[in-house]
């Protein structure tokens, strides 16, 4: 059996990790692939229920979800995630565990993400009805070398998710579906960053 993959979202609250998450499940179903997502809320609300949101909390939820993430990639399933992920430690840790481990940063300026605030979070957060939120009196640590790094308030979703498919076509994990014509440029970008990180 192949092992899976993991595609791990990070990105601020609003930053448009789930909304592209789902597109790119939606994308690799009609190719034929087996995909499962692991989205943060979710996984809180069910794996994670009763932790808070201290330092030690959150990274057990994501190591929770690394875990989880790990047992499907071991049995061929490819698997997308989509938590905030705020600290670069963790992060290094996901990627050791889970060895095929692509990052995709979901970059929004926070000011975006509060203009958005789909969930009402920022408001309440801004209000001081919620501690410890992340970009507000929470840090967020910018990841240092994500493959893929998506500017989701001057791009559509349909841009971001083009770019994901390609850098996956690229370095192999998919195959490439006939038809799908990519700009030279974005060809030429990703080619770039693979380079830069070591992967061409």
């Amino acid at each position: 059996m192949e092992r899976g993959f993991c595609v791990w979202f990070t990105g601020l609250s609003g930053s448009g990790k789930t909304t592209i998450t789902r597109m790119l499940e939606q994308s690799l179903l009609e190719r034929g692939l087996k995909v499962e997502v692991l989205d943060g809320d979710v996984v809180r609300t069910n794996l994670s229920k009763g932790l808070g949101f201290s330092r030690e909390d959150r990274e057990t939820n994501l190591l929770r979800i690394a875990f989880v993430a790990d047992l499907l990639v071991r049995n061929g399933v490819i698997v997308l995630v989509a938590a905030i992920t705020p600290f670069q430690n963790v992060r290094d840790a996901v990627r050791r565990q889970l060895g095929d481990y692509i990052e995709v940063f979901t970059n929004c300026p926070l000011e975006a993400c509060i203009q958005r605030d789909v969930k009402g979070l920022y408001k309440k957060a801004l209000a001081g009805e919620i501690k410890q939120f992340t970009g507000i009196d929470d840090p967020y640590d910018i990841p240092e070398r994500p493959e893929v790094e998506l500017f989701t308030h001057k791009e559509s979703p349909e841009d971001s998710l083009a770019r994901i498919l390609l850098t996956l076509e690229m370095l192999g994990r998919i195959p490439p579906m006939p038809g799908n014509a990519y700009s030279e440029e974005d060809v030429a970008l990703i080619q770039r960053r693979l380079a830069e990180l070591g992967y061409i």
